[in-house]
């Protein structure tokens, strides 16, 4: 059971867009920064990773920040990172969440990571989304209304939106930087990373989400579907060992569909704390025909903003609070 500590007073005057660190290897993902922090005799390969307060949808960046996302995001995902370690069925890349332990950053720069950051243990992406679906929406919906199935997974013939599906699916995708992630059978996937690999990873990413689900529902949340990310940790000189972590964040309102139980109805669009509040205005601009889906993306509205800010904090005080 994850500890009750979830920051429900953060600070979300000062939105962090992006930031330039001096730290070597800085790439910049959707929504977060990264620093590779090479072994240095007291320390292995470790990574840096900010969450800013960046918005996508549809795989575009919003040009609007969401002020306090980043610190939102990185209080529940920790947390989650607790549970999952209860679990005790893999080990994580999580290593501290405190900037005094980056030594090579003053004291204005630590203070600006305060709540946003995670070092963790540098690790060689599986380049595959695990993704897991409880409830048939999303990508998933649009799919099944084409085949009656899902990567590759035949379901029902008689499914309303957003049903709970018998049992959860494990259905895969790739891993893009850039552009439009891709729904993938399991075989596909196989071929990318490895049967064995898969085959032991969906297992794991079915249990999470199984105990997760149960956990979010007992603090009135619907846990719809979510997704994992993997990796080969590295040793102290940078190589790739054969030990598997979970990487990245985990089980947030970014990488998963939050319902409220007590409204869940299906054969319907579900109220949620998630970006979904996000797409759905954008999808309204696309009806219009305004916005392509490509970039640039949009500048969001002050009361866009503000309410997925306050749906993301429900999430967390529900959860953690």
């Amino acid at each position: 059971m994850p500890t009750t500590h979830f920051q429900a007073t953060i600070d979300m005057t000062q939105p962090v867009y992006e930031t330039d660190l001096p730290l070597p290897g800085r790439r910049q993902g959707k929504v977060r920064d990264i620093y590779q922090l090479p072994a240095d005799g007291m320390n292995p390969s470790r990574i840096l990773i900010v969450a800013t307060d960046r918005v996508s949808a549809f795989d575009v960046v919003l040009p609007t920040p969401i002020p306090g996302k980043g610190r939102l995001l990185t209080s529940i995902s920790t947390q989650w990172f607790d549970f999952i370690r209860s679990l005790n069925i893999i080990d994580d890349h999580l290593l501290s969440t405190n900037p005094a332990d980056l030594s090579d950053l003053n004291d204005e720069q630590r203070s600006s990571l305060d709540g946003r950051m995670m070092l963790g243990r540098a690790a060689e992406v599986i380049p595959v989304e695990f993704v897991v679906r409880g409830y048939i929406t999303g990508s998933g919906w649009v799919e099944y209304g084409q085949s009656q199935s899902v990567c590759g997974i035949s379901l029902a013939s008689d499914l309303q939106q957003c049903e709970k599906l018998p049992e959860p699916i494990f259905t895969p995708a790739t891993k893009a930087d850039v552009g439009h992630d891709e729904n993938i059978d399991f075989e596909r996937a196989c071929g990318i990373a490895g049967r064995e690999v898969m085959e032991r990873l969906r297992d794991i990413s079915l249990r999470i989400y199984s105990e997760g689900a149960a956990y979010a529902l007992s603090r009135g949340i619907i846990l719809a579907d979510t997704k994992f990310e993997f990796g080969y940790a590295l040793d102290d000189s940078g190589q790739r060992t054969d030990e598997i972590i979970l990487i990245d964040e985990v089980l947030t309102p970014d990488s998963s569909r939050f319902w409220p139980a007590e409204d869940y109805a299906p054969g319907r669009d579900q109220d949620s704390f998630d970006k979904q509040y996000v797409r759905n205005y954008l999808l309204e601009l696309v009806k219009a025909g305004t916005w392509d889906k490509t970039p640039p993306g949009p500048e969001l509205p002050e009361t866009i903003v503000t309410n997925t800010l306050a749906r993301y904090r429900e999430a967390g005080q529900r959860l953690f609070g």
